[in-house]
């Protein structure tokens, strides 16, 4: 599932770290020069609804690990490498404490700065970035790319029979997990006539167009959820916990997202008290790609070097 690996990109390394009863598979990856004599910063990374770190995360990694920086790219529990069932199960109380449990292992990596760790989290992710931030203070910045922070402004773009039909679907679940019996199961991302948590025909195109730039085959990859998470996203606000966030943040807003909104996005943002926000005229899936991954990775890199700056002697040369 995952791609060819790039013998030019910085080397990496698996590694793993407990979440409540199940482990959570990561990749760490360590520029030249870190050491336990010259601890670096170190950015934690995971992707946004449904997604895994296999799904372009290494793109950043790669840049990130060039600059100088740690970086610690981990799968949510139930998701990709990592362990628990059932297979995933989205669930925003498990990704936060996931969340957690990834900073508190990147503290003990012996070429860590424990005092330089960064959060960056993408779409899903965004929010938890956010709610990770807010509730450590010891977290150096943040960065949340084309952030979910609002689930109301999120659900206000669904059409009504979509949002009845994710309902619906959402109670069955919630009903076939009291009774313990399998997941009713929904998509991430849908096509025309799916139910899904992402359904328009441009989100699927963008999100085909990712999986190939991946190199993950479509059929290779876990495109459905339980639908019992439906019935949290709407409920869902971690936005609001903008104005608690002490450290640096960076929030990335795509103009033309139609799943995070970007007036609902900036809104929220705007109330953190080091917020910085920049934007881009693209899409929610678009600024992984091409033209607007470079622009969103350049504005990253350079509010990195202002906010948790690498020792000149451990930068790659």
């Amino acid at each position: 599932m995952s791609p060819v690996p790039d013998d030019t990109a910085p080397p990496r390394r698996d590694v793993w770290f407990d979440s409540g009863a199940d482990r959570c598979h990561a990749w760490l990856y360590l520029p030249a020069g870190a050491s336990s004599a010259a601890p670096v910063p170190v950015i934690v990374m995971a992707h946004g609804l449904g997604a895994v770190k296999a799904l372009r995360l290494s793109a950043y990694a790669d840049r990130f690990a060039a600059a100088g920086y740690a970086c610690l790219v981990f799968d949510y529990r139930y998701f990709g490498d990592s362990e628990g069932e059932p297979r995933e199960l989205l669930s925003i109380r498990s990704q936060r404490h996931d969340w957690r449990a990834a900073v508190t292992f990147a503290r003990t990596l012996p070429e860590v700065d424990p005092n330089k760790v960064v959060v960056w989290g993408t779409s899903f992710a965004g929010g938890h970035v956010v709610a990770t931030a807010a509730r450590d203070s010891r977290i150096a910045a943040a960065i949340a790319q084309a952030p979910f922070l609002d689930g109301i402004a999120s659900v206000r773009q669904l059409p009504v029979r979509e949002t009845l039909a994710l309902v619906a679907s959402g109670a069955k679940d919630l009903l076939a997990h009291v009774r313990g019996r399998e997941p009713v199961r929904i998509k991430a991302g849908a096509r025309p006539g799916e139910v899904g948590l992402m359904s328009s025909t441009e989100d699927m195109h963008s999100l085909l167009a990712l999986l190939a730039a991946s190199g993950i085959d479509e059929a290779d990859y876990h495109n459905d959820v339980p639908a019992r998470v439906a019935l949290t996203i709407p409920l869902a606000r971690p936005g609001r916990a903008a104005g608690d966030v002490a450290c640096p943040i960076l929030f990335c807003v795509a103009d033309r997202d139609n799943l995070a909104p970007a007036e609902a996005t900036v809104r929220l943002a705007s109330r953190a008290p080091r917020g910085e926000i920049e934007r881009y005229d693209t899409g929610h899936f678009d600024i992984y790609l091409g033209e607007d991954f470079e622009a969103a990775i350049t504005d990253q890199l350079a509010f990195l070097a202002r906010h948790v700056p690498v020792a000149k002697d451990s930068r790659v040369r």
